[in-house]
């Protein structure tokens, strides 16, 4: 199973709409898809529509009682999509795992022997804490959905930092397999300045698809649907599409497959 962490430790940035849209999108197109909810908010479960009254096996479970995954992964109305949800439990496993020894391995324990699915996303809390640090320690690749803004060009260079000190530390094999500009605004000069930056930055590393700012990528989770099954058609469902193609291409050509 290839394992992505969708990881910004600046908030706002379209992290969990892009978790929810490109796993939907991988799903279509035929692959077995994991979305692992690891943002104690919830939000991608909610966006998901698994009401938290029915999220009775979490990732909250995984890390810090270790119950197995397979216990605690829900279907979902995508078909080939399933996801482990996230309850509000999960904002206190920091502090519950403080003392634990492998901390920052649970969810790496967990995802390594499971082969039910073929690509699992994992969406990170808005932080470099022990919950991101697992993500990263479980992690085969990063997606990093950035923001058309001066202040997300700062969080990105300490994203990297930690990328390195993980890499160092937990997971030498951690890489990344791309950035994406998200909340993409034409008519904003600025936009555009802050896209040409983080191009002439990191070059290819760069996804070609840009996200727009969209309403209907705002209005999806409030009914718990993706924006590709809410309305396929507008721009911000195109957007993930295209990222979507863009991401397959970027991933081996032999799937690590169950």
């Amino acid at each position: 199973m290839i394992t992505i962490a969708i990881a910004n430790q600046k908030g706002g940035v379209g992290k969990t709409t892009t978790a929810i849209n490109i796993a939907t999108a991988m799903a279509a197109t035929g692959w077995r898809t994991l979305l692992v909810d690891l943002d104690p908010q919830g939000n991608a479960s909610t966006g998901m529509g698994v009401a938290a009254a029915d999220r009775e096996g979490s990732s909250y479970d995984i890390l810090v009682d270790q119950v197995p995954l397979a216990e605690c992964i829900h279907g979902t109305s995508i078909p080939g999509l399933d996801i482990v949800p996230a309850t509000v439990d999960l904002s206190g496993a920091e502090v519950e795992l403080v003392s634990v020894e492998d901390r920052t391995a649970r969810l790496r324990s967990a995802l390594e022997e499971h082969r039910g699915h073929e690509i699992c996303f994992i969406d990170c809390p808005p932080s470099l804490g022990l919950l991101t640090l697992n993500a990263l320690g479980a992690a085969d690749t990063l997606l990093v959905p950035l923001q058309c803004e001066f202040f997300a060009l700062e969080g990105l260079s300490q994203l990297l930092q930690t990328v390195e000190r993980v890499q160092q530390r937990f997971n030498p094999a951690l890489g990344i397999v791309g950035v994406v500009l998200t909340m993409f605004d034409r008519r904003n000069r600025l936009t555009d300045q802050v896209a040409d930056d983080v191009r002439d930055c990191l070059g290819n590393l760069v996804f070609e698809a840009v996200i727009p700012r969209n309403v209907r990528l705002s209005e999806a989770p409030s009914h718990g649907l993706p924006a590709l099954v809410y309305d396929h058609a507008c721009a911000g469902s195109r957007a993930y599409i295209a990222l979507a193609r863009e991401l397959i291409g970027r991933l081996p050509e032999r799937r690590k497959a169950a």
